[in-house]
């Protein structure tokens, strides 16, 4: 449903952003930069600059701990599902997104952190993951709505990635993107059997629209004038669309999809601007989206506590893999001695 970002140019203006004084070697930042502007890919070996390689590893172990945490929302309700498909369905789900976590915490490590030191950002609470993550899924039909529209603004968000500047980055997303689809999909068609359904599984799924909605249009981030790191981000190549003109794209796709599921979105500014060619949109509210961000939401502690007792609860694991690597190593080098 969103895979026409693949198609959609770069925001306007984006080679035009000026570029940040370097200190770096001039002949390798000479280098660096043509490569930028000829829209090529920077790889592990390459010579690149520092801000750039922070950038990226705050941005790619960021989206690997949205995986991650994303998990435990959805992992809640394996054990409700309504019927074994659903079960199923959902089961997928969540081991996609561990997957995805993983393919990206690799894209990380590349850039020389590794994942101990991620891990330990995210488990301390110094690092970030997205917000959406903070809240609780209170019913059945939740689990269709972040498919719907929380997986839908992913998706929307991060097809843009796949034309990333930095080689791993971009081709990790590829596959996370065709997996985001289909959970796009799955959710979406749950919900539309809900709809089909009782009066009660329809007010559930009302209910479940009406609290996720808001939500989701922060999830592409603070207005492009309240993101100051967005320009470079853009002038690097690592952002391709900025966070008003992808938000946008999002409500333009998403309401003919919510006229076909049978909802009316909570937003009575929401209409279509003939001159614009595009859905006007109500105010989001920025003080809840930084108040959740800053750790104040409504699940935070409970999510942080959770993946952190999960990974300790793993140790034993992690130390018998390791245990096993060496055992098949020293193995290794006595047969070949």
């Amino acid at each position: 449903m969103y895979t026409q970002s693949f198609n959609v140019p770069d925001s306007p203006g984006l080679k035009a952003v000026p570029l940040a004084p370097s200190t770096e070697n001039p002949e390798l930042q000479a280098h660096f930069d043509s490569k930028i502007d000829a829209d090529g890919k920077i790889e592990p070996q390459d010579w690149m600059p520092e801000a750039y390689r922070k950038t990226l590893v705050r941005q790619i172990s960021q989206h690997a701990h949205s995986e991650i945490v994303g998990m435990l929302p959805e992992g809640n309700w394996i054990s409700r599902a309504p019927s074994l498909k659903r079960k199923a369905i959902l089961i997928a789900k969540v081991q996609d997104e561990g997957g995805h976590g993983l393919y990206l915490y690799s894209a990380a490590e590349t850039l020389g952190t590794s994942r101990e030191q991620m891990l330990d950002g995210l488990h301390s609470g110094r690092a970030k993951y997205s917000s959406i993550f903070n809240y609780p899924t209170l019913t059945w039909a939740d689990m269709g709505v972040i498919g719907w529209l929380v997986d839908g603004a992913a998706i929307m968000n991060q097809i843009p990635l796949c034309r990333c500047s930095y080689g791993p980055y971009a081709r990790a997303m590829v596959r996370v993107c065709k997996e985001e689809s289909f959970h796009q999909r799955q959710g979406y068609e749950a919900l539309l059997v809900m709809m089909q359904g009782t009066e009660e599984q329809r007010a559930m799924v009302r209910d479940a629209v009406n609290r996720w909605w808001w939500k989701c249009l922060a999830m592409f981030g603070p207005p492009d004038a309240d993101s100051p790191n967005s320009a470079q981000g853009m002038r690097w190549g690592i952002k391709r669309i900025s966070n008003d003109d992808l938000r946008q794209k999002f409500v333009d796709a998403t309401v003919p999809q919510a006229k076909v599921l049978g909802v009316t979105l909570p937003d009575p500014d929401l209409k279509w601007n003939e001159e614009r060619q595009h859905y006007d949109y109500g105010q989001i509210d920025w003080d809840e989206f930084w108040a959740t961000v800053n750790g104040d939401g409504p699940c935070n502690k409970e999510r942080l506590a959770t993946r952190v007792k999960a990974h300790n609860d793993g140790q034993w694991v992690r130390d018998a893999a390791l245990a096993y690597a060496r055992k098949q190593q020293e193995r290794t080098m006595k047969e070949t001695a």
